[in-house]
């Protein structure tokens, strides 16, 4: 799902539908080619997960702290923003140089590089260590209001399915809270698609056409002035799939406790 996406949104003209980007991605490949990219993905997105829900539960407890138990309770949605966005500023430095490789291999038809490491290898000996985190401003763009929305409208839409439930929270068994948790995820999810989206096309963009040296703002109106207020929803079904399913398959029992 993400290597449809990304290559319809560096290239919107490439396939005219997702099936039909994975029909001819697994004619070209095979099952090999509908993978590409899953080595940094796997790598990146682990990385960044371990550091966003880490430094989350973190910053959450510091800043409930920080304010008192009155205040962190009567403004409880607004410590929520601040140690998720706290929480994916720091996660994205892990995550970016990951992303970087991702983005270059699934924007291409051929693949520039084997895996991971030689992904980064390449880079850094091309453009330096900088060429890793040409999409980092792009990045935090997307990532930091995807994760305010994602923390924020879990814990508020759980809340909200609890408050309209008979009982107390307490009073369910496991399985019935994971699946509140679930079910709080994926609408969240949604919402964190949506919001996040035009960053997201402008991250895989940057990545496959910045030249070197070039100004990030002269990059960003030169993608705009191609693909316009349109193309910066390119993808955006498929992105409401894969997040809003994914990420939360581990994370919504886990999240359930922390409401």
């Amino acid at each position: 799902m993400d290597l449809v996406k990304t290559r319809r949104q560096v290239d919107s003209k490439l396939y005219k539908s997702n099936l039909e980007g994975w029909k001819l991605m697994y004619r070209a490949g095979g099952v090999r080619g509908i993978f590409t990219g899953w080595s940094p993905t796997l790598f990146g997105y682990s990385a960044q997960g371990a550091f966003k829900y880490g430094w989350y539960e973190f910053f959450k407890k510091n800043y409930s702290d920080f304010v008192g138990p009155d205040n962190a309770y009567k403004y409880k949605t607004s410590v929520y923003l601040a140690a998720s966005a706290s929480a994916e500023f720091l996660a994205d430095i892990a995550l970016c140089p990951f992303e970087a490789v991702k983005v270059r291999m699934q924007g291409s038809l051929v693949s520039p590089y084997k895996g991971s490491i030689d992904g980064i290898s390449q880079i850094v000996a091309k453009e330096g260590v900088g060429g890793l985190y040409k999409g980092l401003y792009p990045l935090w763009g997307r990532q930091i209001p995807y994760t305010m929305m994602k923390f924020a409208s879990f814990e508020t839409i759980v809340e909200m399915i609890y408050h309209r439930l008979p009982g107390q929270k307490s009073d369910y068994s496991k399985a019935a809270q994971t699946g509140v948790s679930f079910a709080g995820g994926y609408l969240a999810g949604i919402l964190c698609a949506i919001v996040s989206h035009p960053a997201d096309v402008m991250v895989s963009k940057l990545n496959a056409y910045r030249e070197p040296g070039e100004a990030f703002g002269a990059v960003l109106s030169r993608i705009y002035k191609d693909i316009g207020f349109r193309g910066l929803w390119n993808g955006l079904p498929m992105r409401i799939v894969w997040p809003s399913t994914c990420p939360f398959a581990p994370a919504a029992p886990t999240l359930g406790k922390a409401g």
